[in-house]
C-alpha cells in the first residue's frame, strides 16, 4: 500500500541571478585573502591592486552582460580603454 499523497507541494524555488550579502563577503574574503598571500610572496603592492582591479572589472562586465545593460558595458569599456592609454 502506498500512503503517500497523489501530489507533492512544490519545491521552494531558490530566485536565481540576485546578488545578496553572503556572496559580497564571501567575495570580499576571497580578494582579502588573495591580495594578502601576494603580499606576503613579495609581489609588488601595484601588480596586487592592478590584479584585483583586473577581476573586479571582468567581474562587472560579466554582471552586466547577463543582465543586458548595454550603457554600462560602454562605460566599462570606455574606462578599460582610457586606463590603458597613459601606460
Amino acid at each position: 500500500m502506498n500512503h503517500l499523497p497523489s501530489s507533492l507541494p512544490p519545491a521552494t524555488q531558490v530566485s536565481q541571478g540576485r546578488w545578496g550579502p553572503t556572496h559580497a563577503l564571501t567575495l570580499l574574503i576571497a580578494f582579502l585573502l588573495l591580495g594578502a598571500l601576494l603580499f606576503r610572496e613579495g609581489t609588488p603592492i601595484g601588480d596586487i591592486l592592478a590584479l584585483l582591479g583586473g577581476c573586479g572589472a571582468i567581474g562587472a562586465g560579466t554582471l552586466a552582460l547577463a543582465g543586458g545593460s548595454r550603457r554600462l558595458i560602454a562605460v566599462l569599456a570606455e574606462a578599460a580603454v582610457r586606463s590603458g592609454v597613459g601606460r
